[in-house]
């Protein structure tokens, strides 16, 4: 029995090492031109990954997304977008569609990826990583609509969700940056 529980205990301490020293810089996802995006390349930034729409009660928040990032975004600060198709098929385009309406209709300029999955059987490996607390030493969570922040600190840890309505330049976001 005591050898079954130092087993045991042994087991759960690498589990809880090994969640923690994950970070999304173990990530390579493609950008919205289907290039690959190493997410280290983000090493020593303070990084907001969103899940975006093009047809959402909520994507007015490209606008205040790319006034943060026209403001804070550089060296030390960067905003990540992902499309999504997850709720109520608010993101229908490919990513020619979707980055022309971003650039057309917001003047998107932060970095958008390809589209995927934020929930569901076919979630993607860097979602799977921000919504399980066994991955990312943090928190479970859902993501519950389009435009979710998930608020990555330096060392690509996850630090904070903020909920969809939330604005991108809200009080409690601009403090986590310039914090």
């Amino acid at each position: 029995m005591k050898t079954i529980l130092t087993i045991l205990t042994i087991a759960l301490t690498i589990g809880i090492s090994n969640a923690q020293e994950k970070s999304i810089y173990d990530f390579k996802v493609k950008d919205i031109n289907g290039e690959t995006f190493d997410l280290s390349t983000l090493k020593g930034k303070k990084v907001m990954i969103v899940n975006t729409a093009s047809k959402c009660g909520l994507t007015p928040q490209y606008e205040q997304l790319q006034s943060v990032y026209e403001e804070y975004g550089g060296d030390d600060f960067v905003i990540v977008g992902f499309p999504a198709n997850n709720f109520m098929s608010q993101e229908p385009g490919d990513e020619e569609e979707i980055k022309a309406f971003c650039k057309k209709n917001y003047g998107v300029t932060f970095p958008m990826m390809s589209k995927i999955s934020v929930k569901g059987d076919d979630m993607h490996p860097l979602y799977k990583f921000l919504t399980q607390k066994s991955m990312n030493g943090h928190s479970d969570n859902e993501v519950q609509w389009n435009f979710q922040k998930y608020l990555i600190n330096e060392e690509g840890e996850l630090e904070q969700v903020i909920h969809p309505r939330v604005k991108p330049d809200s009080g409690k976001i601009i403090q986590w940056i310039k914090g």
